[in-house]
């Protein structure tokens, strides 16, 4: 900080000057607005659940959305929320270690962007997919899982399990726990660069999550419950060093595949 900006802060009044100093420091700034969102969601996503309302109930099931465009509508900011309250929190490794390596590279007065438009590429990435789910799951109204839709959850947690031993998985996976390789060899310094480092973090965050995500939709659990268990969990594993808490939930992912199949056979017997 110059000493040109410490003496106009001193003719600033407190509450300015406080903005001041966090207008100086993007990175809180960044992750502040990480929380927030990632608080509204849950906020919106609390308040649809406590109001018990027909559309959250039809959410909760794989077939009970009908595919007109209010629906549409309402199910994809349903899963806007979802999705931004339960990816975004995985964003503030990406943009800690952004922060650092910029604050490096501007005491080398090399030009630096803001870490909003590294987020800014994250969050459309998983912008999209919420779309796509929301658009996805409407289309189930006219789709009919009979006649044994059990073998369908009890298929999707299986394919959930199995990718968690996959290639694919432990790849997206390392990015997501340490990006700093990544940035320091895709280093950018313009906006655009910027940008398009963020939507490919965001997508190594999505070849990480699609399946656990994909099973919200195709098994239609989307209990705020179930969400912050979930959520919690994707956390984890970008905390959690090794491939054995992954490797573990794989195979809980496929237990719970094999109790519903043998359920659903029975049902069917």
């Amino acid at each position: 900080m110059t000493d040109i900006t410490r003496t106009q802060r001193e003719f600033l009044s407190s509450p300015i000057a406080n903005l001041a100093a966090m207008a100086a420091r993007p990175r809180s700034l960044a992750i502040g607005c990480i929380i927030a969102v990632s608080a509204l969601g849950w906020v919106y996503l609390a308040f649809a659940h406590a109001s018990g309302t027909a559309l959250l109930d039809a959410i909760c099931t794989a077939t009970g959305v009908s595919a007109t465009t209010r629906d549409v509508t309402l199910v994809g900011a349903m899963w806007i929320a979802m999705t931004f309250a339960m990816m975004l929190p995985n964003a503030a490794p990406m943009v800690l270690t952004y922060s650092e390596i910029a604050d490096t590279a501007a005491r080398k007065s090399v030009g630096v962007i803001s870490p909003f438009v590294l987020v800014a590429g994250y969050a459309v990435v998983w912008l999209g997919f919420a779309i796509v789910a929301a658009v996805l799951q409407a289309s189930f109204a006219s789709t009919s899982l009979s006649p044994a839709p059990a073998l369908v959850s009890a298929a999707a947690f299986g394919v959930a399990g199995l990718y968690q031993f996959s290639s694919m998985k432990d790849a997206c996976l390392h990015q997501c726990r340490a990006p700093f390789p990544f940035f320091l060899s895709n280093w950018q310094t313009t906006t655009r660069g910027v940008f398009r480092l963020g939507v490919q973090q965001g997508l190594f965050c999505l070849g990480c999550c699609w399946a656990a995500m994909a099973l919200m939709l195709v098994v239609g659990v989307m209990n705020i419950f179930w969400m912050a268990a979930l959520g919690a969990l994707l956390t984890a594993e970008r905390l959690v060093a090794g491939t054995r808490l992954t490797r573990a939930v794989g195979v809980g992912l496929i237990g719970f595949g094999a109790y519903l199949a043998i359920g659903a056979g029975a049902g069917l017997g």
